[in-house]
């Protein structure tokens, strides 16, 4: 079996966004040489994400506001135990628990092997700094 590694980062300059990360996900299995195996992509920060859904702008519109609602940003104190640390991010971990920290895609043939309308993410919930994801592809 051989494993292929590669480092992706990103510095979104607003607090809260998505980006499609398939076609570089596609570049460094292509490098990889594996034609068989499987690719995994994990966000190495705990308030970022990586997921797989459709790369329409409404429903990325759609998840932003269900995550304000679900876990409102308020940098005080008195919503978030976590504030009171001096951090003021804790919606971000929270929102990242949600959408996930991983994914997993099946490589068939050199290629990703997704259904209909598949794409990856990365879901930024505390921007303004780099952040990384790995990318590790491993089979034959």
């Amino acid at each position: 079996m051989k494993a292929h590694t590669e480092y992706l980062t990103f510095n979104l300059p607003e607090r809260m966004g998505f980006v499609n990360i398939t076609r570089e996900v596609e570049a460094i299995v292509k490098r990889s040489g594996i034609r068989e195996g499987l690719v995994l992509c994990n966000a190495m920060h705990i308030t970022a994400s990586v997921f797989i859904n459709d790369d329409e702008p409404g429903l990325h519109e759609d998840y932003r506001k269900w995550l304000e609602q679900l876990a409102p940003f308020d940098p005080s104190p008195q919503r978030y135990a976590h504030n009171r640390t001096g951090e003021q991010n804790a919606d971000a971990h929270l929102k990242r628990q949600i959408m996930g920290r991983e994914v997993v895609v099946a490589v068939t043939d050199g290629k990703l092997d997704f259904g209909p309308w598949e794409q990856i993410f990365y879901g930024e919930f505390d921007g303004r700094r780099p952040k990384r994801v790995l990318v590790k592809v491993i089979g034959e």
